[in-house]
């Protein structure tokens, strides 16, 4: 009997590493002198509503039991001129927390890469 490979959701560690990598990122982005701006006029429960569909849309992406009831890509991010240089911050962002979780390599290149198929969607330059 041979053995299935795990989702990625289950080899990040399921919805409290999800959870946990999400309230690690969103403070980083949200105090860049660049990217602040995009949650300066937010609201807390705002800011909690958007921190659950992130953490919801990427358990879900990553093959966990969760339902992503969100606007798509496109949707969410259409206006807000999220540029080319945003976008490289961000993924830095995403860099130091994976990195601050010491996430494996292999879990890190699949996270990313999810990440970066989302790009044409989000970047609007």
């Amino acid at each position: 009997m041979t053995e299935t490979a795990s989702s990625l959701y289950d080899r990040l560690g399921g919805y409290d590493a999800i959870s946990a990598v999400v309230s690690n990122l969103l403070p980083r982005l949200a105090s860049d002198e660049q990217l602040g701006r995009f949650w300066s006029h937010r609201g807390d429960d705002g800011v909690q509503r958007e921190k659950q569909l992130l953490i919801d849309f990427l358990c879900h992406n990553a093959g966990g039991p969760m339902y992503y009831t969100g606007r798509n890509m496109v949707v969410s991010h259409r206006g807000m001129q999220i540029s080319e240089d945003d976008w490289k911050r961000f993924i830095g962002h995403v860099h130091d927390t994976l990195d601050h979780f010491k996430l494996a390599d292999a879990e890190k290149g699949d996270v990313v890469g999810f990440i970066e198929s989302t790009k044409s969607e989000i970047v609007e330059a």
